[in-house]
């Protein structure tokens, strides 16, 4: 077994990454050694290289990569219920100090893996772990969605957003999404009712959709003014729920509507080792959701390896991308 693997590494904030070759790391009690096939990229990882995210520390020399995909190449003592050879996924670190995913190999809490998807090739796996994680935490641990409930999601076109969309319907609920009119289309793809958000302002969408009620549930996707448009949209006594609640906002509105609101943080449990099992537990369910057809990723057609990794961030960062990037990690 070799004792090396190859590696990007980010040695001062906002500079490029160096692939250089470190020592491969292995597995303690509780951990699996992963071989990784792909890593996702998302834009907090941007926001990380650059040193923009406090709440994100991540001390440096690093590799980052919060999200992966691979396979199982051996495990520590203690672990039970995966075995070599097992395809799995998960959100496993590029913060906090652990291993991200850029890089051949990974050490990682077994609690915060799952089996990866049957369906799903490993760079859609490696796409939906903190997405689906932090649209999961929002719709059903904070606000329980149920049923017949209206939901509006703030921002259903991009990662979080369509995620949400799909649990809420495969919840039972009617499900309702803001973003551009680019957007349309995918949004309705995922059976959603779109709503123009540059062409229909709160009041409008509001009366239209819901006769002036409000939605039960909504999920706000990016925080300022669309923060402060769902607490306009949601119903008396309804929930509202952010993933992205930066800024100052008056609460006056959703005080007025003796509504609820819930923040969600998916970077804790890696930050702080608290929760990590229910992560685990969370990607079962999007396990079971994508075996039964219910829920699939969005995921952007180029293909980029590590070699490529700056194009890949690039994407992200101008706004080109059409889906989830993913870089492929294993030939």
């Amino acid at each position: 077994m070799a004792k090396t693997m190859n590696a990007l590494i980010l040695e001062t904030h906002g500079t490029p990454f160096r692939s250089t070759e470190i020592a491969r790391p292995q597995p303690r009690s509780g951990e699996i050694l992963v071989r990784i096939a792909a890593s996702g990229v998302n834009p907090l990882d941007l926001k990380i290289r650059a040193g923009q995210a406090a709440h994100a520390r991540h001390p440096l020399p690093a590799v980052l990569g919060l999200d992966l995909a691979g396979v199982v190449e051996a495990v520590g003592p203690g672990v039970v219920g995966f075995l070599p050879g097992d395809e799995v996924y998960g959100m496993t670190g590029g913060v906090g100090g652990l291993q991200g995913s850029l890089a051949e190999y990974a050490v990682v809490d077994a609690t915060l893996l799952a089996p990866k998807p049957a369906n799903l090739t490993m760079r859609e796996a490696a796409a939906m772990p903190l997405v689906f994680i932090t649209a999961w935490e929002g719709l059903v641990d904070r606000a329980r969605v149920q049923a017949g409930q209206s939901v509006l999601v703030q921002g259903g076109g991009g990662g979080v957003g369509h995620m949400a969309i799909q649990i809420a319907r495969a919840f039972g609920a009617e499900v309702y999404a803001t973003d551009n009119a680019e957007k349309r289309d995918f949004i309705q793809q995922l059976g959603a009712t779109a709503i123009d958000f540059r062409t229909s302002d709160v009041e409008d969408y509001v009366t239209r959709y819901t006769a002036s009620r409000g939605f039960d549930l909504v999920y706000d996707t990016g925080g300022g003014p669309m923060l402060d448009a769902s607490f306009r949209a949601v119903k008396h006594f309804g929930h509202v729920v952010s993933c992205l609640g930066w800024g100052t906002h008056a609460l006056a509105p959703l005080s007025f509507r003796a509504a609820s609101y819930s923040g969600i943080f998916t970077l804790a449990p890696l930050l702080t080792g608290e929760g990590r099992s229910h992560y685990g537990d969370i990607l079962r369910e999007a396990t079971r959701l994508v075996e039964a057809g219910k829920l699939k990723p969005s995921l952007d057609p180029r293909h980029f390896g590590m070699e490529q990794v700056e194009a890949a961030y690039a994407a992200i960062e101008s706004r080109t991308a059409n889906g989830k990037i993913v870089v492929n990690i294993a030939a």
